[in-house]
């Protein structure tokens, strides 16, 4: 599927260099957390020695990194700037739209089953808040994914009160990957919003978000993003800006707040830009975390989704074509277009799957075990060597 192009990179560059070691283990779990790179730990140092000497900076510093941040997502993500709020993950994002549609009882929201848990937390308590309805919808079984979700399944399940769907983009239990534009189109036909959590593919998937067609992002930044935990965005298509419902919002998403000294917060207006979503106390110079999210974006853009997604297919690919039949399955899509940056495989029962995670675990061979699978994400300081390792220790 395309989903739009992002910036690519002709230079050679080790990117195991860029790293520090992993004291003789195989990390292949990105996407349960990434380890972060050296430019990103270098730049915590960098935020907690400028903490200390908060003389030398003005009231416009408060701004420089947050600004910078906000610039360097929409480039990624072929946004705009005003379009982005500053979140601690996607759940902030999620809840944000959860309060600011304006529902009406009997509204329909769709996501699937065995999603991603915030979907669940986010949408179940609007139920008895709002009386809307949640629907819980199973792949059919249908199409060239076969098992696995489809988006005609989810458009199968548009209804005229359908309000919201809100999917993964790639799924974490099974790595499958959406034909969002297509879904986008049937949701816009219906007057249907789509809400998509890029958790799992932003900054190792190629996405520009005019072609994907979405209305709302969310996304975590400790994955594929490569920024420590509590980091994440919230993107909102500029022209729903105006109909979303006014609320509390941060301070300094006041409008005029650039001005510290000429603040008037009698009655207070928000910016007219996605900030008014920012996490209090988040979008500051003098936060840490935000000022090593920032180093770690600015590396993503240099390393480009579009080498990450090749490399990442070339390495699955490798995986699931030598697991030994008699004892694993490939328990994600084999066609590498149907499939996100990683991929999963299973042992012939939950039992021995669970066994194999912790042979794996022993053999110091990283990977995560979701929803009774194993899922192997790699990125680019991994080599096919590291899938050779994974190999061998799955069937000696």
């Amino acid at each position: 599927m395309s989903t739009g192009t992002a910036p690519q990179t002709t230079q050679a560059t080790d990117w195991r260099q860029e790293w520090h070691e992993f004291e003789g283990a195989t990390y292949l779990n990105l996407a349960g957390m990434a380890p972060m790179p050296k430019v990103s730990l270098k730049a915590v140092q960098t935020a907690v020695e400028a903490k200390k000497l908060p003389h030398l900076f003005d009231d416009a510093r408060f701004f420089d990194v947050p600004n910078r941040l906000r610039a360097n997502l929409a480039k990624l993500i072929g946004a705009k700037p005003e379009e982005i709020a500053l979140t601690t993950g996607a759940s902030t994002g999620a809840i944000a739209v959860a309060y600011a549609l304006d529902w009406k009882p009997g509204d329909e929201v769709i996501t699937s089953k065995a999603e991603f848990p915030l979907q669940y937390t986010t949408w179940k308590p609007m139920e008895q808040r709002e009386g809307i309805t949640v629907k819980i919808v199973e792949p059919s079984g249908k199409g060239p994914n076969g098992k696995f979700l489809t988006s005609d399944d989810l458009i199968a399940a548009l209804t005229p009160r359908t309000r919201v769907v809100s999917v993964s983009h790639v799924r974490f239990d099974d790595g499958s990957m959406l034909d969002v534009p297509r879904l986008a189109e049937a949701c816009h036909k219906q007057g249907a919003l789509l809400l998509l959590d890029v958790s799992q593919s932003c900054g190792a998937v190629p996405i520009d978000v005019t072609t994907l067609g979405a209305d709302f992002l969310v996304s975590a930044g400790y994955k594929w993003l490569l920024g420590p935990f509590g980091t994440g965005f919230f993107w909102v298509k500029k022209e729903l800006l105006a109909s979303l419902r006014p609320g509390p919002f941060y301070w300094m998403a006041v409008e005029g707040s650039g001005n510290f000294s000429k603040l008037d917060f009698s009655n207070p207006k928000a910016a007219e830009s996605a900030q008014r979503w920012d996490t209090p106390e988040w979008a500051s110079h003098f936060n840490f975390n935000l000022v090593t999210f920032d180093a770690s974006v600015e590396f993503v853009l240099r390393a480009a989704p579009g080498e990450v997604l090749t490399q990442n297919h070339k390495l699955i690919d490798s995986l699931l074509s030598r697991l030994p039949v008699d004892r694993c399955v490939a328990a994600s899509p084999l066609d590498a277009s149907l499939r996100g940056p990683y991929g999963c495989f299973v042992a012939r029962t939950p039992e021995k799957t669970a066994e194999l995670y912790r042979k794996l675990r022993e053999e110091r061979i990283f990977v995560s075990l979701r929803e009774s699978k194993i899922r192997v994400s790699p990125y680019l300081y991994n080599t096919i060597q590291d899938i050779d390792r994974l190999v061998s220790a799955i069937t000696t």
